[in-house]
């Protein structure tokens, strides 16, 4: 991911950058561009894959360096949208959790990280079953996963993706050691050996493999994956600076191993004019490169069947977001139906805390958070008022909820644009039912009776005066 990274914001050298069409693999007819936004929006895909960018397998060796097996997988456990501007004036990388519940074109509501993977080996199989050889089955079934990645994320974003590219394993911990090492800072020291990251706490300079568990790593971390994308954020920002702030790319001998990685291991579409791109981004600076990530509705959603946990996105939410956050001069129409409706929770049960955590949710979702109270009420099932009991936005209120059946009773003493929302002991499974502590009326304690660490959406830059500790 880092490789591709440092292609897109440094252009890996001035003197050197003519080479890349010549060290670089290209890939074609990916249904890229058409997007008139004055940006170059780039999707960057960092895959768990033990092969490199000729699609050969790495040595046993490669594979022992890394710490990691020869299982076979393509998994995209890293995905970032990147806007750069035409003029090159700064650039910015919002992640994607792998765990994002999305639509993905022929398959349906998934994770997104599937889009690739199951989309490949869907194409694959039907081919190879119809009598095709298993290389090129290979290789449309690829292609085909890429694409259904990158529509998935165009849809989830908003955003028409102009250029693709992809890294695996290898040219991250390639790239690492080219630069020296990197410098990472934790708040605790780790001993996690399903990833084998073992640091000690506060700052440090990671090589290679080290770096590659630092950023791989999941299990045992507060917000798992969440966690982890915050690791890869910092990693990134760190490097960034680095190579910025340094002239890394005026060392040749530098420029030759950073050459070396991406020819190893990095594969990026052929419509994209690498030198024109490059000469853009003379002026950027580390202050003008900033990570942050998607908001997420839920962090504790399950898919539809009810067999995986997932984080729930609504993609209007998303795509306000990342209007916002690239820039674009004209603000996105929004097409959120709960933008227009305030919504005050009542806790009429005996669960702390309830209200002001399901409140926080559906602003997540797009509703303008209102009040939260304490207040019994002669009820035993959770109420939604309105205005008129007919209300869509009292029916959309109760769709998003996830509860099951809840009654819509009419107020006439309510606005047309607030909803009152009434929770008792009967709501246990709706969209943030979980036990908490702290009392509703007490804006203290709301803070701190959040009963799962709330998504991150700050934002991360590059010019930090060193790095960012993190979990």
């Amino acid at each position: 991911m880092l490789t591709v990274l440092t292609l897109a914001v440094t252009g890996i050298g001035w003197s050197k950058v003519r080479d890349l069409n010549s060290a670089v693999t290209l890939l074609s007819d990916l249904g890229l561009g058409g997007g008139d936004d004055g940006a170059i929006d780039i999707l960057l895909v960092g895959t768990d894959s033990r092969v490199d960018a000729k699609g050969d397998p790495l040595s046993e060796e490669e594979l022992k360096w890394l710490r990691v097996g020869g299982d076979v997988t393509t998994s995209t456990d890293t995905i970032v949208l990147i806007r750069v501007p035409t003029d090159g004036s700064r650039a910015t990388a919002i992640s994607i959790p792998r765990d994002a519940y999305v639509n993905i074109p022929g398959i349906g509501m998934s994770k997104i990280n599937a889009a690739y993977g199951a989309t490949k080996e869907g194409v694959r199989l039907k081919e190879v079953e119809a009598g095709g050889s298993e290389a090129q089955a290979e290789k449309d079934g690829t292609k085909a996963g890429r694409k259904a990645l990158i529509d998935s994320v165009a849809e989830l974003t908003g955003i028409t993706v102009d250029h693709y590219a992809e890294v695996g394993l290898l040219g991250f911990a390639l790239l690492t050691d080219a630069v020296g090492g990197v410098d990472v800072c934790l708040k605790q020291k780790v001993n996690e050996p399903l990833s084998g990251a073992r640091f000690r706490a506060g700052r440090q300079t990671l090589t290679g493999p080290k770096a590659l568990s630092f950023v791989r790593q999941r299990h045992d971390l507060p917000r798992g994956d969440l966690d982890r994308i915050t690791r890869q954020q910092v990693y990134m920002a760190s490097l960034a600076q680095k190579i910025l702030s340094t002239q890394t790319l005026t060392n040749p001998g530098k420029l030759q191993e950073l050459q070396d990685a991406v020819s190893r291991s990095v594969v990026i579409d052929d419509g994209w004019n690498i030198v024109t791109f490059a000469e853009n981004l003379k002026d950027l600076t580390g202050g003008n490169v900033k990570f942050t990530t998607i908001p997420i509705a839920d962090d504790q959603a399950w898919s539809d069947d009810g067999t995986q946990s997932v984080l729930g996105v609504d993609p209007s939410t998303v795509q306000a977001f990342v209007n916002k956050q690239l820039g674009n001069d004209a603000p996105a129409k929004s097409t959120n139906p709960r933008t227009g409706y305030t919504v005050d929770v009542v806790n009429a049960g005996t669960v702390d805390g309830l209200a002001s955590n399901v409140l926080r949710l559906l602003g997540n979702l797009g509703y303008q958070e209102g009040k939260t109270s304490n207040k019994p009420m002669d009820e035993f099932d959770s109420l939604v008022f309105a205005k008129s009991a007919d209300s869509d936005a009292a029916k959309k209120l109760v769709s998003d909820l996830k509860a099951g059946p809840i009654e819509i009773r009419e107020d006439s003493s309510l606005p047309d644009n607030k909803l009152r929302l009434v929770l008792t002991n009967t709501y246990n499974f709706g969209l943030g039912a979980i036990s908490n502590t702290g009392s509703d009326d007490d804006p203290a304690s709301q803070t701190a009776s959040t009963p799962a660490p709330k998504p991150s959406t700050s934002v991360i830059k590059a010019n930090s005066n060193g790095p960012v500790c993190v979990n």
